[in-house]
């Protein structure tokens, strides 16, 4: 499997981009990353596969949650923290569900929930940008252009993690908004207390 952190729109560009590949066989993912890397494009690989591939589902419900705050005007500061907050609670689920060696600070799992959560090409942060500022689960689909794969992802994971003994405001929070229908605003309030 690939992952980021890139949007397509920055490699169709040649921006320098980083990708990983996860793999089962190791001399496979090695002849890809040679295959594939050029001047624009660094390559890595990780044995990681479950890890990388809940990450890459969970990153979009966070990104949703940073665009909601960024419809509510919440500024750069609360970000830093929620981008903080996000990447512990990415953690401590990962290794609930799928315990192995990983550092989380990779560029897989943060730098590609980074991108994500603040990238003007996000489709997740800007449908969560939508809820934000007003809009019904409903208006910011049909707003949408693209697929926002987050809102997909809130309401599967809602129903996967039941049994797994993880706190997640940030995932509970985002699927009360989009699926309880609870206030964005009144619901960003009561998660803001639980951040740390």
């Amino acid at each position: 499997m690939i992952a980021g952190p890139c949007h397509a729109e920055e490699i169709a560009k040649n921006r320098l981009s980083f990708l990983t590949l996860g793999y089962s066989d190791l001399d496979i993912a090695l002849s890809l990353k040679s295959l594939m890397s050029n001047s624009y494009l660094n390559i890595s690989v990780s044995k990681d596969v479950t890890g990388i591939e809940i990450a890459a589902v969970i990153k979009n419900i966070y990104a949703m949650v940073a665009g909601i705050a960024k419809g509510l005007d919440y500024g750069d500061n609360f970000q830093s923290v929620f981008f903080c907050n996000s990447i512990m609670e990415m953690k401590a689920l990962l290794n609930k569900i799928n315990p192995t060696d990983r550092n989380i600070d990779n560029t897989v799992y943060l730098g590609d929930l980074i991108v994500t959560a603040y990238s003007e090409y996000s489709r997740n942060r800007r449908f969560g940008e939508l809820i934000g500022k007003g809009y019904s689960t409903k208006e910011a689909l049909q707003e949408m252009k693209m697929i926002a794969e987050g809102y997909f992802a809130i309401k599967n994971f809602s129903s996967l993690k039941q049994g797994i003994e993880a706190e997640t405001p940030i995932i509970d929070s985002l699927y009360d908004i989009l699926f309880k229908e609870e206030s964005a605003e009144k619901t960003m309030k009561k998660l803001v207390k639980k951040l740390i």
